[in-house]
């Protein structure tokens, strides 16, 4: 396996314990009668702070890991891969891990510093996959 699928693959795993660190406290917050349900109202409760911010967190992992496979597919299909493909998939999965807790916990204007990294991490890989 080449180093961008198993930063991927890593990315896939980060995401299930995203929605876990999610899940857990909105669970708890919210009910399991409500989190079960098909959802046709408004919760009766909010949820905290940090359940919120983890709740996009991991949306925006969920955005973030469309670009990053389209830029995996692309450099593994086109048999691009490189060192800078390599470093940009693992720059991109370290600045994914660290996006978690700088969300969580409000980080200004870190979070954004930390997304931007991922981002052009991302674009780094598809640029390169093209020259």
């Amino acid at each position: 396996m080449t180093a961008e699928l198993t930063a991927l693959a890593l990315a896939g795993l980060l995401q299930a314990v995203q929605f876990a660190l999610f899940a857990i406290p909105a669970n708890l917050q919210l009910g399991t009668g409500y989190t079960s349900s098909p959802r046709d109202r408004p919760p009766s409760r909010q949820l905290s702070v940090q359940a919120g911010r983890l709740q996009r967190a991991m949306i925006n992992h969920f955005e973030g890991l469309i670009l990053f496979t389209l830029a995996v597919v692309v450099v593994t299909l086109g048999n691009q891969s490189s060192t800078v493909t390599q470093y940009a998939a693992y720059i991109y999965l370290a600045a994914r891990v660290l996006y978690v807790p700088a969300y969580a916990f409000g980080l200004r204007p870190w979070r954004s510093a930390i997304w931007a990294v991922g981002f052009f991490a991302t674009l780094t890989m598809i640029v390169a996959a093209l020259i």
